[in-house]
């Protein structure tokens, strides 16, 4: 007999050229919950937030391309490119409504999918969950060093990758992580491949965040939550204060927006508070 994944049943959605998506599903339910990871994460990065929620609804989890199950794409790694994917997998799972929730660089695809659609009116968004979301109001990721660390880890990654040293770098997963989605994220998260999709996206991540600031996305009145990781380590003495205000400051430019502290978390609410994100979505889901 066949055993039941934590994360549901696997599908897979071909955007065009013969490329696939590969995405899961579980749970029933009116709202649709789907989850946009972070920078060169995978599905598994919501392995300790999806399952709660999906007692409650349907909830989908999906790897970009290049990661996890998905094929590599070989055009840039745009914001624009992986929103269209994004855009595509709406599509195929129905008109909504749906609540989009966001990690990290899955913030600002998330922000930009649901502008597309409020303009177009053909699915309904019901929210935004962002948790711990890139932000273009952070002006240290617009500095000259940073602009070098990123050229230079896209330069050393796929060599990492290479000498299997991907996985040591990242830390371990979760203690808490359940069995099958820790197997497959050990797998298939530190290839080579893996390495090279999370390069592809980082080439276009500070010219997208540039072109952020100067277009943000138009959410009207749509329901928007922030989550900050308020917990200042010695190595992010520097970064997390800026990234915190610059939360504040896109909640004080949204006209139905708040802002939630995650106090025991640096960047990975997913990991650390993960009871935090899913009592956000729960609410926004009990508010509908």
């Amino acid at each position: 007999m066949p055993t039941t994944h934590t994360f549901g049943t696997s599908h897979y959605l071909d955007v065009g050229a013969g490329r696939k998506l590969h995405y899961m599903v579980k749970g029933e339910g009116t709202t649709t919950v789907v989850f946009e990871s972070g920078m060169g994460a995978s599905r598994a990065a919501w392995g300790l937030v999806q399952p709660a929620i999906a007692q409650a609804v349907r909830t989908v989890v999906y790897d970009r391309a290049g990661l996890g199950r998905s094929d590599a794409d070989n055009e840039p790694r745009t914001l624009e490119r992986i929103t269209g994917d994004l855009l595509a997998l709406l599509g195929e799972l129905g008109p909504g409504p749906f609540i989009l929730v966001g990690h990290s660089w899955g913030g600002p695809i998330v922000r930009r999918a649901a502008e597309k659609l409020l303009a177009s009116s053909s699915v309904t968004i019901q929210g935004l969950v962002l948790v711990d979301p890139s932000d273009e109001h952070v002006d240290l990721y617009f500095s000259k060093a940073a602009a070098l660390n990123f050229a230079l880890l896209g330069k050393l990654l796929p060599g990492i990758a290479r000498l299997g040293l991907y996985r040591r770098m990242s830390g371990a997963p979760p203690k808490n992580l359940p069995q099958d989605i820790r197997e497959e994220h050990l797998r298939e998260d530190f290839t080579l491949q893996a390495a090279k999709a999370s390069v592809a996206e980082m080439t276009t991540f500070l010219k997208d965040l540039k072109e952020l600031r100067h277009h943000p996305a138009e959410l009207g009145h749509l329901e928007v939550v922030i989550l900050s990781g308020t917990m200042i380590t010695r190595m992010e003495r520097r970064t997390r204060p800026a990234l915190i205000a610059a939360h504040r400051k896109s909640v004080s430019l949204l006209t139905n927006a708040r802002h939630v502290e995650a106090p025991r978390s640096g960047h990975m609410i997913v990991n650390t508070e993960p009871e935090l994100i899913i009592e956000v979505v729960l609410q926004m889901i009990r508010d509908e």
